[in-house]
């Protein structure tokens, strides 16, 4: 169901980019790009990888100190799952391939990976918004800022009550408790817990700057990237991507990426750049759609060839994902999760 309903939305948004297009236009644009300045565009998008890494390794150093060299295979290994699976379910690859290696629990991994998303999107609204002091954005493009905006304004509040208003999140969390059944409460009762523990990172403000930092690193090298792939092309792709242009392309192309969808964001990534390089910068249909298809591809085959690799050599089978990625029991619980301070647990017991 999640991979049909994820081919549905991805051919909605194909139907929008490539509807009454001339195909062989876009072919012939294909054929003229120099292919051989893809190499230092691939290069700029590892070094982001890595740098994405880092990010990851800082959020996680809470809970456990992992060097960034053995923590970027399972990196690989997620962004490979994603771009082979539907609606976004590498994520939950990725922190069942953590929790396999180094013993972190599943759920506060994906915490750290939702935490990402956020500093992801805050980053793209900045690029748009920088953009947008010299690129008159189209009424579409106002709506996406608007909606982006309202978004992550909702989830870095919602992060910052579950990180600092211990007191409130438990609260919260004992009267949303009292409408699960109990044979199942104790569960995710440990589970908030965890949760709670993947937020960690955020009460440092030292974390908080790195993990800021790396984020506007990684988004700078991807940016660049899709620079460097505009320089492929010629006529007015690579006329007019400067630096305004790029970043509100990379900025549009990537909260597009956010709406769920089928493997590798087919559909809304190819609209996303359309809408700003045919519906706001003016470039012909064609060439955007191109243009769009070359980036995509420098995203997806590189990075999916070597996650598969890891995937491989680490021996994991998508059966293991199916059987062990759902939640932890209450005894498997890392025992770093017994410093969250405080805990549900122990508040009640205070009370008591």
């Amino acid at each position: 169901m999640r991979f049909l309903v994820g081919i549905l939305i991805s051919l909605g948004f194909l139907y929008y980019a490539f509807r009454g297009q001339d195909y062989g236009a876009i072919w012939s644009a294909l054929k003229g790009v120099n292919y051989l300045l893809l190499l230092p565009a691939l290069a700029l998008y590892f070094l982001g990888v890595v740098v994405r890494t880092y990010r990851w390794s800082v959020l996680l150093s809470p809970m456990e100190k992992i060097p960034v060299r053995k923590l970027l295979p399972v990196t690989a290994i997620g962004f490979m799952a994603n771009n082979i699976l539907p609606l976004r379910t590498g994520e939950v690859v990725r922190s069942f391939v953590l929790s396999k290696n180094f013993g972190v629990r599943k759920t506060a991994a994906l915490t750290t990976i939702a935490v990402e998303r956020i500093f992801d999107g805050i980053t793209m609204v900045g690029f748009i918004l920088i953009a947008a002091t010299t690129i008159d954005l189209t009424n579409e493009l106002r709506h996406v800022v608007k909606i982006a905006v309202v978004l992550f304004a909702i989830a870095v509040s919602g992060l910052g009550i579950a990180t600092f208003a211990r007191n409130l999140r438990t609260t919260m969390l004992q009267f949303g408790l009292k409408f699960i059944p109990v044979a199942i409460r104790g569960k995710i009762e440990h589970m908030a817990e965890s949760f709670f523990f993947g937020l960690e990172s955020l009460r440092s403000p030292k974390l908080i700057g790195a993990v800021a930092l790396s984020s506007i690193t990684a988004w700078g090298l991807e940016a660049s990237m899709y620079w460097m792939v505009a320089r492929a092309f010629g006529g007015s792709v690579r006329a007019i991507m400067g630096l305004p242009e790029t970043l509100l392309t990379t900025g549009i192309a990537n909260l597009a990426t956010l709406v769920p969808s089928s493997p590798g964001y087919v559909g809304p990534f190819e609209a996303g750049i359309k809408t700003v390089l045919n519906g706001a910068l003016g470039v012909d249909a064609a060439q955007a759609l191109s243009y769009a298809i070359v980036v995509h591809a420098c995203l997806w085959f590189p990075i999916t060839v070597w996650g598969a690799m890891e995937w491989s050599r680490m021996h994991l089978s998508m059966r293991q994902v199916n059987a062990e990625a759902g939640p932890v029991s209450p005894d498997t619980i890392p025992s770093a999760a017994t410093r969250i301070e405080p805990t549900v647990s122990s508040i009640q017991s205070n009370a008591a």
